[in-house]
């Protein structure tokens, strides 16, 4: 089994991103994903997922899964603890809305 840890150094970097905003179908704000610690890996995942897919939507969102690893695991026996993963969970099975994002790039860039 792939860990997270190994996972993420293969995906996109997310230098540079501050956030990415989580919108509905519509275009509300619904979550916002911050570049800070204990959710940059989130982030990262999920910056790779849109810059893949374009959106969040049930194919992405199971992609999403697998690249948690054993998050995914966790979140599923936990439900509540891992709520990025939740939210991706509720897509993939549960058919939720997908989601499309907003980068907020950092005042640097």
């Amino acid at each position: 089994m792939t860990l997270f840890q190994d996972l993420l150094p293969t995906l996109p970097a997310i230098d540079g991103i501050e956030a990415i905003v989580l919108l509905s179908a519509e275009g509300d704000a619904l979550h916002r994903l911050e570049n800070r610690p204990g959710t940059a890996g989130s982030l990262r995942v999920y910056h790779a997922l849109v810059k893949r897919h374009g959106h969040i939507d049930r194919k992405a969102a199971r992609e999403g899964l697998e690249l948690f690893a054993e998050h995914t695991a966790s979140a599923r026996a936990h439900p509540g603890s891992h709520p990025n993963i939740d939210r991706l969970l509720a897509i993939a099975e549960q058919g939720a809305p997908g989601l499309r994002a907003r980068l907020v790039l950092s005042a640097e860039n």
